[in-house]
């Protein structure tokens, strides 16, 4: 049975990985470690966000001594329309092969990016003190409250993940270029 790292304890990521994980490629074990991610607790840029993620795979991958590792995070990435809430998803296996994706990209409103930033808080924690509630992040998350819930927090880092594996599954398609063009031709 594949072993699968996850570099958090947190339900929310745990559960996203699990389910990918057994769309993907079937029956699998997920354990989840709590380890570094090496960053800030609330990364405010991609290449944080994208150092967080590698991190906790490379270290939970190592610990448990899986198959693979897979690190998962969320952070806040400025840019010149605003700030939007993302998240990255990165595998590693055995073989030290990486695979990545990008998830989110949820506006946020000002006066939520500026609390974050004002304080050094997670968003989780301003959205707890905004909305009167406890652990959003290992519940609904600041996704799943600004869309209803029609995206909650695991769904939006089960997506990712499930692009993430894309590399494994199709790995003819990145290790060697002659073999996706043949196959297109045979295709057609």
């Amino acid at each position: 049975m594949i072993k699968v790292a996850v570099g958090s304890k947190n339900p929310v990521k745990v559960g996203a990985v699990e389910s990918a994980f057994t769309k993907m490629m079937g029956k699998c074990e997920i354990i989840g470690t709590s380890v570094l991610s090496g960053v800030s607790d609330m990364p405010m840029s991609f290449k944080e966000i994208v150092k967080g993620a590698k991190n906790r795979a490379q270290a939970a991958i190592e610990l448990v001594d899986a198959d693979y590792g897979v690190g998962l995070e969320g952070g806040m990435d400025e840019s010149d329309l605003g700030t939007f809430l993302m998240g990255f998803v990165a595998i590693v296996d055995k073989q030290g092969i990486w695979g990545y994706s990008i998830g989110g990209g949820l506006y946020l409103p000002d006066k939520i990016v500026k609390m974050v930033k004002g304080s050094g808080r997670e968003l989780g924690d301003v959205m707890d003190e905004l909305r009167g509630r406890q652990n959003t992040k290992q519940h609904e998350g600041c996704v799943g409250y600004f869309t209803d819930n029609l995206i909650d927090r695991q769904e939006s880092f089960e997506k990712p993940t499930i692009s993430a594996l894309s590399r494994f599954k199709k790995k003819e398609w990145f290790d060697d270029m002659e073999k996706p063009t043949a196959l297109i031709k045979n295709a057609l």
